[in-house]
């Protein structure tokens, strides 16, 4: 039988983690964990599930579509209107890239550290 394990953190790597919280911070309304810092942040998504901030010196920022430097894994986020989250989205800090896969399915956006996250629509 396989153990028990509960997912309790998703930590991206950045420059600038307390940066990257209060981009997704004001993306999410997430709370700040109390123990943030110039290190690691992170944000409480009130399940016991965090989303954590790493700071890494010489960070490289993925490279979305392409491999040169590999994304690695992304971030999903249900919206119920695609087109207003992504213009406030747009506003915090996020950027579009020109590659959009997902039609009017979903969006695909990067975080201000170059982190590619998606935008699909709220299913009921």
């Amino acid at each position: 039988m396989p153990p028990r394990m509960k997912l309790t953190a998703i930590t991206l790597d950045c420059p600038d983690p307390e940066a990257l919280a209060a981009f997704y911070r004001h993306a999410t309304g997430l709370e700040p964990h109390p123990e943030s810092d110039g290190d690691f942040a992170a944000l409480n998504c009130g399940d016991g599930l965090f989303i954590g901030f790493q700071k890494v010196d010489g960070y490289q920022a993925p490279c979305w579509p392409g491999q040169a430097v590999p994304q690695q894994l992304h971030l999903d986020f249900a919206v119920d209107d695609l087109d207003e989250a992504e213009t406030l989205l747009l506003e915090l800090g996020a950027a579009k890239p020109e590659h959009q896969p997902g039609g009017d399915r979903w969006r695909v956006l990067t975080d201000p550290a170059g982190h590619p996250f998606c935008l699909t629509r709220q299913t009921v």
